[in-house]
């Protein structure tokens, strides 16, 4: 069994520096050995943090690249090839969430990792978020009693990964696929599916506020589990100023769970009516220690992932269900 992975970084854009600061973090048996982007620039800007070798395609790092590893972060639209081509050359693939834009890719991809039987993660980093992590065990331990109902909320201003470059891909329906549900609003629903459990139905309302992204960048929405318990989902991504708020909330018949933009988790109930804080300080960003620390342990421990690849179609369904109820005004089933 190797003793250090070897890990080729395909896709040099603003997301890779949360990967590399996450392997740093994280996964310290994994070195980075390629660096590939279209961008050269990009890629000799990896090499220069990790000493890898610089390519300029896919094609030619699979060919000449020593690595038994990829970690594609690639615009949405380019999962699908990308993903099989690597896992086809016997590689073990850690693929940016969301899988792919359809349900139809992402049936494919899974086919294919089957077939191949390396392993196969998406990186969908809020199912190690450690504030998250922290309301599970409450929820679990039933802190808060029988759980009634959570809210789920995302208002960010432009970011360099969504609006930096001259073409940011994530402005363009065609790359992206979709709005913010689909990509940054799927951090906000898999901590809800942590909590309450898989999504059966959403209806929701739909925005372009922000009207240089193709798809939606206002979503309002509701989903109801298969529990029956009912969730609210509010994502917005704005040009103006955003006031400190709750990012989620958790409400039982015995208490509240709250947690913040700070890092904070707090415990509201009897004893605490001015509310606990619970865990260790976190952070949205320490996530992305976790989530390479689970992929590094999966290849060379072969310990099973936190969350099977399978997992990531709960969030692209929902946030598909939810542009779909955008456009009838109707409850829209997710599974369907």
């Amino acid at each position: 069994m190797s003793e250090t992975l070897d890990l080729a970084m395909v896709g040099c854009g603003a997301i890779s520096a949360m990967h590399l600061m996450g392997l740093r973090e994280g996964a310290t048996r994994t070195r980075v050995t390629a660096a590939v982007d279209s961008d050269r620039a990009r890629a000799e800007a990896v090499a220069s943090q990790t000493g890898a070798r610089v390519f300029t395609t896919l094609d030619e790092a699979l060919d000449r690249g020593d690595f038994e590893a990829v970690d594609l972060m690639l615009p949405h639209h380019l999962h699908e090839a990308a993903a099989c081509q690597c896992l086809a050359a016997g590689r073990h693939v850690l693929l940016e969430k969301p899988m792919a834009p359809t349900p139809e890719a992402c049936a494919r991809i899974l086919e294919m990792a089957a077939r191949v039987g390396t392993v196969f993660m998406v990186a969908e980093n809020a199912q190690y978020w450690p504030e998250v992590l922290t309301a599970k065990s409450l929820v679990d331990d039933g802190a808060i009693g029988e759980v009634v109902t959570a809210r789920s909320s995302i208002f960010f201003p432009p970011m360099e990964m969504y609006y930096g470059g001259d073409r940011p891909w994530r402005m363009e329906r065609r790359s992206a696929g979709g709005g913010i549900a689909m990509d940054t609003g799927s951090h906000w629903i898999r901590p809800l599916r942590m909590w309450l459990g898989e999504v059966d139905e959403v209806v929701a309302a739909l925005g372009r506020p922000f009207e240089r992204m193709e798809g939606e960048s206002l979503v309002r929405a509701l989903l109801r589990f298969e529990s029956g318990v009912v969730a609210s989902f509010d994502a917005l991504l704005t040009s103006g100023g955003i006031a400190p708020g709750s990012l989620f909330r958790i409400t039982g018949r015995d208490g509240e769970i709250a947690i913040d933009g700070t890092g904070r988790v707090k415990l509201y109930d009897g004893s605490s009516p001015k509310g606990q804080v619970m865990g260790e300080p976190g952070g949205y960003l320490r996530s992305y220690a976790g989530e390479m620390r689970d992929f590094e342990r999966a290849v060379l421990d072969r310990k099973p992932l936190d969350a099977p690849a399978e997992s990531s179609l709960g969030e692209l369904r929902a946030a598909l269900a939810m542009v779909r109820s955008g456009e009838s005004g109707r409850w829209e089933k997710v599974w369907e």
